[in-house]
């Protein structure tokens, strides 16, 4: 074999050691699923006290309609979050829809939550739509609206 068939049979070992990952372009997400993301983090963020993640994603403007029908601002829902002392079980968001209008958004989806209240077990369902924005490259949420789900 050649020094030509040396290095050709080289480079073609090299590539072939090389795992199909490695060579692979990186999965773009698109905003629905950056989106669904930021909802399922928020979630999360929540029941551990992540504070600084919440603070990160609500706009300054941000106002919540909560199912009772009262409002809050950002400095509630984080004061909500900051005293959350429930005991939940699982919490499980889904049908998730997701529109998005160039720089705008809009999130529906339904939370299951349980967990122990007052010493019982308690299974609740709530449906959102959250409105966010795209600012500087990022989504933030500027308004959000839960609803209760009466039992069948």
């Amino acid at each position: 074999m050649g020094r030509r068939g040396v290095v050709l049979w080289y480079v073609l070992a090299t590539a072939l050691a090389v795992p199909a990952s490695a060579t692979q372009e990186p999965t773009v997400k698109s905003d629905q699923q950056i989106l669904v993301e930021l909802e399922q983090g928020w979630n999360e963020a929540f029941y551990r006290k992540d504070i600084a993640f919440i603070e990160e994603i609500l706009a300054d403007e941000f106002t919540a309609t909560y199912d009772d029908g009262s409002r809050g601002d950002k400095a509630r829902e984080l004061a909500l979050a900051t005293e959350f002392n429930q005991q939940v079980e699982s919490a499980i968001q889904d049908e998730f829809t997701v529109k998005v209008y160039r720089d705008t958004a809009v999130v529906w989806f339904t939370l299951r939550l349980v967990g122990i209240r007052q010493g019982q077990r308690a299974e609740v369902t709530f449906r959102y739509t959250d409105v966010w924005v795209q600012r500087d490259g990022r989504w933030q949420c500027v308004s959000t609206q839960s609803t209760r789900v009466n039992p069948r």
